[in-house]
């Protein structure tokens, strides 16, 4: 007599709980029609209706009393059913047995653990179908509840095998790892998975899969920044640098009001330029995710053990990519919240890697990001920077001292890496520096002008609008004397940059230059110094009295970097957006020179690993 058809017999749960557990010991035996009913039970995927889901219920709870039976050998199909099976598809109760049976299965056999697991986390997302639909819908407050729905019974289920498991997150961080979606999915499908990483690596099991997890997502990150080709973004008439447009229309439009010259605003650039890359607004919102992330982990007081994490990844990854733009500002931001640790760990760390022996272009990528975080934070006070850029300058003397030949790019690349930041600190910095007796007598005695008057010629191989820039500065506010010989040839050099230096001109990136994603400014400019703030406090015209710089001063050391002469963010916040818009229309380090171009601060992004073009 043949198997009795499920669908069509009503069984009392005890009844079917023996048909079940019958069914499973006769397929050992080679009798499978029940059996295979079974298996097709739990495989129906299309839309149950309310016999159909009671059914499913009752079958599943059936299995779950009987995983001490199952074999993987003889009940592989019954396996891939449910391992096969999404919450998404199945309303509470069948949600609720499933869940129930994974556990049972993991705690039964250490062979049903990864796909228990790696059941859970493909669950992050919705399958394909219906997946669409919730992608479509997804901020309805049906699907949003449907989301709920899933995502906690994922997590709870994930702690439930935990406990019955110990090891079970050892091995949960490579499925989270192996299974991240690939950079050219959709964006909807890789914000919602890494929202599950994250909400791992804030949940109970951080501290066991929480690094794995944010080394992981800032690998990623950096994967979708390096797929940002600027070659693609500036084409036809945009062969320039990204600002150098702004600065060349500023040029054209001198005798306009700078209201006038505003018209390519931030946000015009964003569009010229961002319009339709699908991998900008991508990482746009995974960065955005990960800054609310670091956000709440201040707010918890486990900032410090995290920026730990995101220091070494970021020394690992971030700092050796070849073509970083935007990831760095993770660093940044984790910085701004945490200044007096965060902040001076990153800094210590990127002047132990200058120092060090380690490889010249690692050496010169950490400078470079140490002079372009001592510029552009607003929240670093006046007095580390002076206290950082003085080791950068002791190690350049003491390279002095051991050198006696002339320039050779190849051979003292560092020491030029370290020169360059030295100029490019005190471009932005150099103000509030002389403008406080006891850092200017500190930066006198640094003695600069000796690194800068070696043979090794550094005025003559840094990038001629730094150079420019910087020995006007020095001249203005009388901090030493150089020789008038190297003053001009410094100068004569920065006409003629590529006569000597032809290609192999040493050109150097600042990769905190401004961040084009739209979504991640709100959380950069409150603490971000755009170069129009820092040039406007050096304007001939409007300048600030005596006791404005003595104020302006004592509120930068009690609370990091202001801007002398100038408004702070906190005076007015509805000025930053303008203050960020017309700061890419002003990023020329001097006032405007109508009967001259003066050369430009490099202000434009730059590919963050130019080093290699030595």
């Amino acid at each position: 007599m043949g198997a009795p058809d499920m669908d069509d017999l009503n069984f009392a749960d005890s009844e079917l709980d023996c048909h079940v557990r019958n069914a499973i010991n006769d397929a050992v035996q080679g009798n499978s029609d029940f059996y295979n009913q079974l298996v097709s039970v739990i495989h129906h995927h299309e839309r149950l209706g309310a016999d159909e889901a009671a059914l499913l219920v009752t079958c599943l709870k059936a299995v779950t009393k009987t995983v001490s039976s199952i074999n993987i050998v003889h009940h592989g199909s019954l396996l891939a059913a449910i391992f096969g099976m999404s919450l998404w598809n199945y309303g509470t109760e069948v949600m609720d047995a499933l869940v129930e049976l994974l556990v049972s299965l993991a705690s039964t056999s250490g062979e049903y653990v990864d796909l228990c697991l790696e059941t859970l986390v493909v669950n992050f997302m919705p399958p394909p179908a219906p997946g669409s639909y919730f992608l479509e819908h997804l901020k309805q407050p049906r699907c949003l509840a449907k989301k709920a729905q899933v995502l906690d019974r994922v997590h709870s289920t994930l702690k439930d095998i935990a406990n019955v498991v110990p090891l079970s997150p050892l091995r949960l961080e490579k499925i989270v790892r192996d299974r991240m979606p690939r950079i050219y999915m959709k964006e909807p499908l890789i914000v919602m998975y890494v929202e599950n990483m994250l909400r791992l690596e804030g949940g109970p099991m951080g501290e066991l899969v929480g690094s794995t997890i944010l080394v992981a997502l800032m690998d990623r990150l950096i994967e979708l920044d390096v797929e940002i080709a600027w070659d693609d973004i500036m084409q036809d008439d945009f062969q320039k640098g990204i600002f150098d447009m702004e600065l060349e229309d500023f040029e054209v439009h001198a005798d306009h009001t700078e209201q006038d010259c505003n018209e390519l605003s931030r946000e015009a650039l964003i569009q010229k330029f961002f319009s339709g890359n699908l991998t900008a607004a991508k990482l746009d919102s995974l960065m955005v995710l990960t800054f609310e992330h670091i956000k709440s982990c201040f707010e918890s007081g486990r900032i410090v053990q995290v920026f730990e994490i995101l220091l070494q990844s970021f020394q690992t990854t971030i700092l050796t990519a070849y073509k970083s733009k935007f990831a760095q500002f993770i660093i940044f931001y984790a910085c701004s919240l945490d200044p007096e640790i965060c902040g001076k760990l990153f800094a210590d760390g990127l002047s132990d890697i200058f120092a060090s022996r380690l490889n010249p272009e690692w050496r010169m990528s950490a400078v470079a990001y140490l002079a372009s975080y001592l510029a552009r934070a607003k929240f670093v006070p006046v007095t580390f920077v002076a206290d950082v850029l003085e080791s950068v300058v002791n190690w350049c003397s003491l390279y002095c001292k051991n050198q006696n030949g002339d320039i050779n790019l190849k051979a003292h690349k560092v020491f030029y890496a370290g020169c360059q930041a030295i100029m490019y600190v005190l471009c932005f910095r150099m103000r509030q520096m002389v403008a406080i007796p006891r850092i200017k007598s500190q930066l006198v005695r640094m003695h600069i002008e000796n690194i800068l008057e070696h043979p090794l010629r550094p005025l003559q191989v840094c990038l001629p609008s730094i150079v420019e820039e910087f020995l006007r500065l020095v001249k203005a506010n009388r901090l030493f004397t150089l020789s008038q010989s190297c003053v001009d040839f410094g100068l004569i050099e920065s006409e003629h940059s590529r006569a000597i230096g032809g290609m192999e001109k040493f050109d150097m990136f600042f990769p905190f230059d401004p961040c084009l994603l739209r979504k991640c400014d709100s959380y950069i400019r409150p603490n971000y110094v755009y170069w129009s703030m820092v040039r406007s406090t050096y304007d001939d015209e409007g300048g600030t009295s005596d006791e404005e710089d003595a104020a302006d001063v004592a509120y930068e050391v009690e609370n990091g970097m202001s801007i002398p002469g100038g408004r702070r963010y906190d005076d007015d916040e509805n000025s930053d957006a303008d203050e960020f818009e017309c700061s890419l229309d002003k990023m020329s380090i001097t006032p405007i020179d109508r009967k001259q171009r003066f050369m430009q601060m490099p202000s434009k992004i730059r590919p963050s690993a130019s080093p290699e073009s030595l």
